[in-house]
Order: structure tokens, then sequence, then C-alpha cells
């Protein structure tokens, strides 16, 4: 089951607040002696997939937070772009900061609440119990009666069948997540019933608990004009929720602002005590990174801030709130696993539809001189896409990992039996040259040719690549691996355009390479379909961004879902990400081996965060408001972002 996941990279900080985190893939303590995993059939309220969670049903409160948390007080946060909907489950629009179509943001709960504390933990929400029977053929969840939207109005098990309904025919992600449902009835009082079409599964019941629960009644009316309102399109009407917080007030496209329910009906359950501490959860728009920087300095606009710029966090942190106390600045240590964030490379495009000029393309990435010249030397290569778990793959092929891989054979390229994936290193003598020359065999075999300073096909085209991007200050890291690819022939530009249409290029797939991240989890299962299969490769929307085609990877994706056991399905993955890797369908980036957090000294905070999800920002709560836009502020918040693009020289 994977983390919630982000569309953009440049997102991820953002995101934490809808659930997600770089922390979502740490082990959590063992669990308890009392916690023991239940009989089949029998009624439960928490369920573990990679052990039994060491929470015992009914347990009132996560350890590490303070159940006695204060109400109060407003959490402010920037993100880059726009929005257009409040309804975040069509693929058309660009929904509101706090709005999710996976997990339901901070406005609607779901079933289960995946744990922040364990992995492959799932607790009760609008569930408060499921159960289901030894061979996993179906899954029952009994409603709590205490669950409700936020207009009053009770949630029946009719809404969670029309949920499912509704969500599977607008989102491509839950169409493929959901794809082994059969069928989703009510089956008794309070009580509904998810079938599958398949048995042994053991994640489907968790994937089930995902489910976003939505008021049928609220979009089956009318609006205040009496118009029939229509949950395919996007909207800007406030909607109704059954999640701790909605909507109070916004400014189209700019600011939306979010109000706590003092009668949030799951406020005492488990998963929600002493979170959601905050009032009022305020999100303004800006126009890029540089500019929610600017906005960060001053203060006002962002409370805390998970860095992901290597330059800013090592010198930009010299502004007057830092030298005064007023923001806080740590690095915290990471064991959790990394992201996958590379350059996605669209196979969907006739270009790069060669694995070798793929292969020629991510050869030509060096690493080793951006990190030296730009990210202050802080970042490590990436080379999994289960980095830094025992889900990553390593060396060569061997046991129950190459009993996967033989019958494949025929479908797999060579190497993956031969040679232990690896990237080059061109901090070594001669690396550079070298290796270009090895990219340019590779697009000489793919049949790419000199034709003057350029690369072209076998028709005479030019090979040109168009980097797309949502943010200027991508350039920076654009521009030194397209300066690569020209020494190769190859002319490389990029294009930058505003949010809105950078995701609705993404969503339809019309781009030569983007900058994808694909978060994983330690008990991956069902999201695999929707990040790389066939299926997948034409659904508008969907996670498979680089339109991977293919029969190996497809039935290793079904070996990974339907993995009995722990050691089959470390052996899957492993499979799986070898298969990945070697047919180059990304070229891999880098990761942060520590969370860079900086935060206005505004918050209580527990003493120790969670376990699974490393940072929860809701289990903080506002202890008092620090002085902020003062003459120092404004005069920081002027100076140049040491993170931005530099200008040429004359």
């Amino acid at each position: 089951m994977a983390p919630r996941p982000p569309r953009l990279a440049v997102l991820a900080a953002a995101l934490l607040l809808l659930g997600a985190s770089r922390g979502a893939m740490a082990e959590g303590p063992a669990p308890s002696p009392a916690a023991t995993a239940p009989a089949a059939g029998e009624w439960h309220a928490s369920n573990g997939l990679i052990r039994p969670s060491r929470y015992p049903d009914g347990f009132s409160h996560y350890d590490y937070v303070n159940p006695d948390a204060p109400k109060g007080g407003t959490l402010r946060y920037s993100t880059p772009g726009t929005f257009d909907s409040f309804n975040p489950f069509p693929v058309r629009g660009t929904p509101a900061a706090g709005f999710a179509a996976f997990g339901g943001g901070i406005a609607y709960d779901t079933l289960l609440e995946q744990s922040t504390d364990e992995p492959g933990v799932a607790h009760a929400l609008v569930a408060e119990a499921l159960r289901y029977p030894a061979d996993i053929s179906s899954v029952t969840f009994r409603i709590d009666p205490k669950a409700r939207f936020q207009d009053g109005l009770p949630i029946t098990a009719e809404d969670v069948v029309w949920s499912f309904q509704t969500v599977t025919q607008l989102s491509p992600l839950y169409a493929n997540y959901y794809r082994s449902v059969t069928a989703a009835e009510v089956t008794g009082d309070r009580e509904v019933t998810f079938r599958f079409d398949q048995t042994g599964n053991r994640e489907l019941p968790n994937i089930m608990g995902d489910l976003v629960v939505l008021p049928r009644h609220f979009w089956e009316g009318t609006d205040a004009s009496g118009k029939k309102r229509d949950i395919t399109q996007p909207t800007l009407e406030i909607p109704v929720g059954s999640g701790p917080y909605r909507v109070k007030s916004f400014q189209p496209g700019s600011v939306v602002e979010w109000e706590r329910l003092p009668d949030y009906w799951a406020a005492d359950k488990g998963p929600r005590k002493g979170r959601y501490n905050y009032d009022t959860i305020r999100y303004t728009y800006f126009r890029d990174q540089s500019a929610s920087w600017e906005g960060y300095k001053r203060g006002g606009y962002q409370d805390y801030r998970l860095e992901n710029s290597a330059g800013r966090w090592a010198t930009g942190y010299v502004f007057p709130a830092v030298t005064d106390g007023r923001v806080k600045k740590g690095a915290f240590a990471s064991e959790t696993g990394e992201p996958m964030q590379g350059f996605v490379l669209n196979t969907r495009r006739e270009k790069f539809a060669d694995p070798r000029t793929r292969q020629a393309i991510t050869l030509a990435y060096n690493f080793e001189e951006m990190n030296r010249s730009l990210f202050y030397g802080l970042y490590r290569r990436t080379t999994s896409y289960f980095q830094g778990t025992e889900l990553a793959s390593s060396g060569l092929p061997q046991g129950a990992e190459l009993a996967l891989l033989e019958p494949l054979r025929d479908k797999l390229p060579p190497e993956v039996f031969t040679t232990p994936y690896a990237l080059p290193d061109y901090s070594k003598p001669n690396a550079e040259r070298e290796t270009l020359r090895r990219s340019f065999e590779l697009l000489t075999a793919a049949g790419w040719r000199r034709q003057g300073s350029s690369l072209v096909d076998a028709q005479g085209k030019p090979f040109t690549i168009e980097f797309l991007a949502a943010d200027p200050s991508a350039s920076r890291v654009i521009d030194p691996f397209a300066n690569q690819l020209r020494r190769l022939g190859i002319l490389a530009t990029t294009r930058v355009v505003d949010a809105s249409q950078y995701q609705a290029l993404v969503n339809n797939f019309e781009f030569d390479v983007i900058t994808d991240l694909f978060a994983q989890s330690l008990s991956p299962g069902n999201e695999q379909r929707d990040f790389w299969s066939s299926r997948a490769a034409s659904q508008p929307g969907s996670r498979n961004t680089p339109g991977i085609r293919n029969e190996a990877v497809d039935a290793l994706i079904d070996k990974v879902i339907f993995a009995p056991d722990r050691e089959s399905l470390v052996a899957a993955t492993h499979a799986l990400d070898r298969t990945l890797l070697w047919n180059w369908y990304v070229v891999p980036q880098y990761h942060n081996p520590e969370i860079w957090l900086s935060w206005w000294d505004k918050f209580g905070m527990p003493e120790k965060g969670p376990a699974y999800q490393g940072i929860d920002p809701y289990s903080w709560w506002v202890k008092g408001e620090v002085a902020v836009n003062t003459p120092a502020d404004a005069a920081a918040a002027s100076e140049p972002d040491p993170a931005a693009p530099k200008a040429p020289r004359p």
C-alpha cells in the first residue's frame, strides 16, 4: 500500500498536510504482547499487513501525541500555482489545497485511516470495524453509528457504495486501485461488503479502507440557484465533507482558508485524538517556489517549511528571523526509504521507444558535477524505485527472485540476468569522455546518426527533447543535463508553463520529459498498477507518466499484489524494481538523506514524532504567535534567492 502519492516533487512539502510525508516508510516499534492478529471472520478495528498493530482495538490515541493538546490558532502555508475547483475527483480542474482525490485531504474521511505510527497498518475511522473470510474473497465494513457528514446527516452504507461507484468512474487512480472489486453491496444494517475477483490478496481489505466517503445527498442535490450539481465537473461551490475541516472562505486562485469543525464527529477516535488542533488552516498561493520562499522569510504566509533545496539550506537561512531565534531550523536523521525522483521519458513518443535511446540519455546525466556545483555535496544518487528499504534490488537476481524472472527471460533485457544495475560515476578520471562515448554508441545502435552538429533519425529529422516544468527555478536543475545532451547532438530545450496548464498537459501525457516522483511504502500492492501497468499507460491522469507497456512488468506487478507472505513480496518487488531500472524509463536523480525542517517558533510539539510518518504537523499546536513582517523581515525577503538560477556571465 503506497503512501498517498504526490503528483509534483515541488508540492511534496505541501502534501505533508494532506497525509503524505517523506518519512512515510519508517518501521514502527514491535507490536505489544496484547496485539494479536484477528481470526478470519472476526470483527476488528485495525488491520496490519506486515504485522498486527501494536495498538489494541479501541485505543485512545497514538503514543506520540499530546491528547490534551490545546485547540486554536492558525496554521499558515504557502503553495505554488493556483486552483479552480473544490472537487478533486474528476481529471479536469486543479483542486484547491486541502482537497485530495486520494485519501480525501482534510475535507473527507475514509473507511480506515492509514496509521502515522506503523507501516502497513490502518485503523477504524468511518468504519468502526472490518472483517473478511480466511480466503480474503471479500471484506465487510461496519459503519460507525456516530459517523456524520458536516451537515449533520449520518454516513450510511449506501453512501459508501455510491462513493465507490463514483470515484472509480471519475478517477483513473481509483479505477486501477480497485480493479479487483467485482461488487459493492449493502449487506446489513450499517454494513457494506466488497467482493473480489481473486482470493489471497492480503492487501485488499486495507485498500478498500482507503475509500473516501462522499455525501450522495449533496452531490445529487441542487445548489443555491436551483441548478443540479454535477460531480463530474470542477466547481467552486463549497462541498459538504466528512473530515475535520471545511472551507471557510477563499479568493479564487489565490487563497483558501479552512476552519476546524468544533463538533467533528471523530475528534476523539484513536487516530484523531490530540491531532487537528488548529482552528484555521490558511493556504496562500504563490507564483513559484522563489516567491514562496520570500513570503516565508517575511513571515505571515507560511509557518513551517520542509526544505527541498540544498543551496537554500546551505546558504539561505541567514535572514533576521533565524538570527534572532524566531525561526528554528534542524536536520533530522532519517532511516526511511526514499521515493524515486527522476526525469520521466515519455515512451508514448516514438523517439523514446527504443530502450537503447533511453539508456543513452540516462548515462549522460552527470550527477556528481551537479551535486558538487549546485547541491553542496548534500544529496545522494537514487538507484532504486524502493531506495533505502529491503525491497530495493541489488547485485544479480538469486533464489526466489530469479525464479520469478526466469519465465520472463525472453521479455527482459539480458542485462537483468548478467549485470548488476549501476549508474555512471562521473567523479572518476576520464569518466565524462568515456560515458558520453558510450551514450553515443547506444544512440547510433538505436538508429540515430550525426548530421553536422545535430543528431537525426533515419529520415533526417533532428532529435529534440523538450523539458516541461511548472516553476522557472526548475531550469537550474534541467540546464546542466540539457547541456550534456547537446554535446551528443540532441537539441534540448525547457518550456515553463503555469501550474494549471502543466497539470493538464501531464494528465494527458502531452510532454517529452517531466520531473516526477514515485513514492513507495514497505507494503507495495495494487497502486503499482497505476504506476506501471500497460492499462494505466493509456488512462489520462494515471501515475504511469512514462507510458510503460511491458508484459514482464505487468506480470511482476501481479506477483507483488498476490504475494502470499513477506518473503515472496520482497522477492517480487526486487524483480519488479530490477526490471523497471533496466528498461531505463526514468533518469534517476537524487534524494536527501536527512529531513530538513524549519519553522516559525509558534508551535508546541510532542517530544517525539510518529515512527511511521516521521513528522506529523497535525500533532502540533499553536503555543503563541511570534512577531512577523518586521522591517528587517521585509528587507530580507527582498534579497535574492540563493537557490535561484544565476544570470549568465557576459
